[in-house]
């Protein structure tokens, strides 16, 4: 009813639900039944769901940055001058 979650249709018309879809109704069905309004229980599964993505694009950012740095200093390290024997 909160249309937090849109099912597809199989062509008889049955709901489908993904993985993802399901587990987002039983977070909003635990949050209910601890005595969070629907909406306020849709509205804190939205800001959950983008905090997780925020942080999963700050971990790759992460990664990028720092196969960047050494790949920097590898870069740097072979650029050195050598010691004459």
């Amino acid at each position: 009813e909160a249309r937090l979650i849109t099912p597809l249709r199989s062509e008889g018309g049955h709901r489908r639900y993904s993985r993802y879809q399901l587990r987002i109704a039983a977070r909003a069905r635990e949050l209910v039944d601890q005595g969070t309004p629907i909406e306020a229980a849709c509205r804190i599964i939205i800001l959950e769901d983008q905090l997780e993505e925020a942080q999963r694009i700050n971990a790759q950012y992460r990664a990028a940055e720092a196969a960047e740095s050494a790949e920097s200093a590898e870069s740097a390290e072979s650029k050195k001058p050598t010691a004459p024997a």
